[in-house]
């Protein structure tokens, strides 16, 4: 029999996140650090819109992109936040969750062979969806002496005459890195000397303590060149719902639509008409939230200053991103016995790129008290490394 399969599908790596959280599926008394999902349920007043929505009888299928009430929302709220004015009728779609929107956007964007530049340590998503577009993957290797920031030397270095995207993935999934004003503004320079386009992933947008989120798209020049995508997974605590949006010049975007309209139809109804509550009335809960996410952050760095753990200190997302270089092993080794010796599980580096060795994430999207339990554990376990290594 012939090989029923793909090649290009059987070179795509499963994901490294994923690997470490089969086995702790398989250990009821273990603590998770590892995925990135808010531990506060969705508030009340947005799921109550859901169920209201479903007592009503509207279970039927929205327009392709998405309720016009809700692209609506997107709109004002983009405006309201990061000073971006999109169209909802022509620049807006809805999409499941902002994963898809990422894949669609390569899609609609690549010919074979065109040059995707991945700034790396980041999501895992972006790789496969370049190699399922045909486009080539260049990794951008960030370095923590820069806050894990992208530079403008090193976006030059990168770029060659078949580069056309640069993925701006900020704030950063693992590092929770930020890239302020400034920085933006050096990057958008050379994507507009160079011709490129962007896809920005905003997905935390709503978790930067250092201030509010600058979108690139809001630079002079740069909303013609950027897909800007987000959703409401992370900030209003909406993992389950899969949901999220993609806004985009006109002509990106009816071919993004396209893809969407033979793969996905619509997002899920009922969701659509919770999203419009949460950007309608849930101002008050995304702060209450990233309240609760800062005061988590600075507990996990000043813990890791009295263990001696060296970690950069984040200024977005959920996540921290220390470094176990001292110890002499890999993350995966790393990970693998704290796992097995503690019962905690945290994410080697190396699942965010190759340039993620060294480092492990762990995500403070968990209660104070998890916090707390893992992080004694991890003291245990780095002192007895201390003195294996003496």
């Amino acid at each position: 029999m012939r090989n029923p399969l793909s090649q290009k599908i059987v070179k795509i790596q499963p994901s490294g996140i994923r690997k470490f959280f089969d086995v702790v599926s398989e250990m009821p008394d273990a603590i998770s650090l590892g995925v990135g999902e808010p531990d506060f349920d969705t508030p009340w007043h947005i799921r109550d819109e859901g169920i209201y929505s479903l007592e009503k009888g509207r279970t039927f299928y929205t327009s392709n992109a998405g309720l016009k009430e809700l692209k609506e929302e997107i709109s004002r709220y983009l405006k309201r936040r990061v000073a971006c004015t999109y169209d909802p009728g022509r620049e807006i779609m809805v999409t499941v969750g902002g994963s898809e929107a990422i894949d669609v956007a390569l899609r609609a964007m690549l010919d074979p062979g065109d040059e995707v530049l991945i700034p790396q340590p980041s999501y895992v998503s972006y790789l496969p969806c370049t190699a399922l577009a045909d486009g080539v993957p260049v990794f951008i290797e960030l370095k923590e002496e820069n806050e894990f920031r992208l530079t403008r030397e090193e976006l030059l270095e990168k770029i060659t005459g078949r580069t056309k995207v640069l993925i701006l993935p900020f704030p950063n999934n693992p590092t929770g890195a930020i890239m302020r004003r400034e920085d933006l503004e050096a990057v958008a320079e050379v994507v507009k000397e160079k011709d490129l386009f962007v896809i920005s992933d905003e997905i935390y947008s709503e978790l930067s303590y250092l201030g509010d989120h600058v979108s690139i798209a809001s630079l002079p020049g740069m909303k013609e060149r950027t897909v800007l995508i987000n959703g409401f997974s992370k900030a209003f605590a909406m993992t389950g719902w899969r949901l999220g949006y993609a806004c985009a010049p006109a002509e990106i975007l009816e071919q993004m639509l396209k893809i969407h309209q033979y793969a996905i139809m619509c997002a899920p109804t009922t969701s659509q008409y919770a999203a419009v509550e949460a950007l309608r009335n849930g101002d008050e809960d995304v702060r209450q939230m990233r309240t609760a996410y800062n005061q988590r952050r600075r507990y996990l760095m000043d813990a890791f200053r009295e263990m001696g753990l060296k970690c950069f200190e984040p200024y977005g997302a959920f996540y921290v991103f220390p470094c176990i270089k001292e110890f002499g092993m890999t993350s995966e080794e790393f990970a693998t016995r704290f796992l097995k010796e503690e019962k905690v599980a945290v994410v080697p580096g190396t699942a965010f790129g190759d340039c993620g060795e060294g480092y492990i994430r762990i995500s403070y999207a968990y209660s104070l008290e998890d916090l707390k339990a893992a992080l004694a554990k991890l003291r245990a376990f780095i002192e007895r490394l201390r003195e294996e290594g003496k």
